[in-house]
C-alpha cells in the first residue's frame, strides 16, 4: 500500500515558485524572457567559438591533423562538443525558473566567455 505524504502544504509550495499548474499566469515578464533567451544564445555562441578555437590543430592548417594523433582527437572532440551545443540552442526552456536562471547566469557567463574568447584568439 502506497502512503501519501500529507504533511507538505501545497499552498506553501506556490510561495516558493514551485507551482507548475497548467494555465497559471507566467511570473516572467516578456522583457525578462527575451533577455534570458538572448543571453543564453550569446553564451552558447561564445562557447562554440571558444570550442572551435581550442579544437583546431596546433599545426598550420586543418589538413595537417593526421600528422599527430592528438590533433585528430582534439578536432573530433571539438566537433562533438559543438554538435551538442548546437542541439542545446534549439532546446527551448520549459518553465519560468529556467528563464530566471539563464538571466542571472547569462549576466555573469557572457562577459566571462567573451573575455575567454578574446584571450585565446
Amino acid at each position: 500500500m502506497e502512503e501519501t505524504v500529507s504533511w507538505i502544504p501545497v499552498e506553501g509550495m506556490r510561495g516558493l515558485g514551485l507551482s507548475h499548474q497548467r494555465g497559471a499566469a507566467s511570473d516572467v515578464s516578456p522583457r525578462m524572457r527575451l533577455l534570458s533567451v538572448v543571453l543564453r544564445l550569446a553564451f552558447l555562441a561564445l562557447l562554440v567559438i571558444v570550442t572551435v578555437r581550442v579544437s583546431l590543430p596546433q599545426n598550420e592548417t586543418i589538413w595537417t591533423i593526421y600528422d599527430t594523433p592528438g590533433d585528430l582527437v582534439r578536432l573530433l572532440l571539438g566537433l562533438l562538443v559543438c554538435a551538442w551545443i548546437a542541439m542545446q540552442v534549439f532546446a527551448a526552456e520549459k518553465d519560468d525558473h529556467s528563464h530566471r536562471t539563464w538571466l542571472y547566469l547569462g549576466l555573469a557567463a557572457v562577459p566571462f566567455s567573451l573575455i575567454c574568447a578574446i584571450g585565446i584568439w
